[in-house]
């Protein structure tokens, strides 16, 4: 027999929050964002254009104590806000196309404004993800929501996002959990140099590991990466070229199901 409707909906709440204690668990290494204000970080995207009272929402959220974390589920196109570690709200959300995949990992919301620009419904709060602007924002296209059809970005219906605007503070935690091969995503795509996206992210993590790569982790694959993928690949007797490839993950320990 199949479970209850509210069997199956705490065993989803549970899961979703064994994911964030993860994710926390792995970042603990990280120095966080604290005290320090984005425009200090070159990782951080700083958006133009704020009005006076967007500046000093933001000044004041950053004397808050965090209490809130979001979850974005791209299995289930869901949004899940927790306030100490208890669900809150959960909203539909779309998310990037195929082949423009919304960024996997750990991210920060560094930036929020009203009435952003067209296109983008009537709040926008962005990411901190270093190989791209992506953030959670309204749309002018409702029937898209629960699907996959943005560049990247998190669509909502505009008085979700505007409820969910008022409710969590500058800096807030937000996890973007990929599907079924965690930090790498849904997929497993073929990189070459100019790939900006979380797979590159993780290959650069791999490859520093083993001390081929020193550059910044920034999902953007560059000539540091390039030169570090083909040492790799040579030295582990992979074909002589600069693709990432099935063999490449493997011989990285990038398997599915890891």
């Amino acid at each position: 027999m199949f479970p209850k409707p509210w069997v199956r909906q705490m065993q989803a709440v549970t899961y979703i929050l064994l994911i964030i204690l993860l994710y926390t668990a792995l970042e603990r290494y990280i120095v966080k964002l604290g005290q320090t204000h984005p425009g200090n970080n070159p990782d951080v995207v700083v958006f133009s254009g704020q009005s006076n009272q967007d500046q000093q929402d933001e000044q004041k959220e950053g004397q808050q104590e965090n209490q809130h974390d979001i979850l974005i589920d791209l299995n289930e196109s869901m949004l899940y806000l927790f306030e100490n570690n208890k669900l809150i709200h959960k909203y539909p959300v779309a998310q990037g196309k195929t082949s423009t995949p919304s960024p996997v990992g750990i991210w920060y919301i560094t930036n929020k404004a009203r009435n952003w620009g067209s296109g983008f419904g009537t709040r926008w709060m962005g990411l901190n993800v270093p190989w791209g602007v992506y953030g959670i924002h309204g749309t002018n296209k409702p029937g898209s929501i629960g699907r996959r059809a943005s560049a990247g970005c998190f669509r909502m219906r505009n008085r979700d996002v505007e409820e969910l605007y008022s409710i969590v503070p500058y800096k807030t935690k937000v996890v973007v959990y990929g599907g079924p091969y965690g930090s790498m995503g849904s997929s497993f795509d073929k990189l070459e140099p100019g790939d900006r996206k979380s797979q590159v992210a993780e290959v650069q993590k791999r490859l520093q590991k083993l001390g081929y790569y020193e550059g910044s982790i920034d999902g953007i694959y560059g000539e540091g990466m390039k030169a570090a993928v083909i040492k790799f690949k040579r030295e582990n007797n992979l074909s002589n070229d600069h693709y990432v490839d099935w063999a490449t993950y493997k011989a990285l320990g990038i398997m599915p199901f890891e």
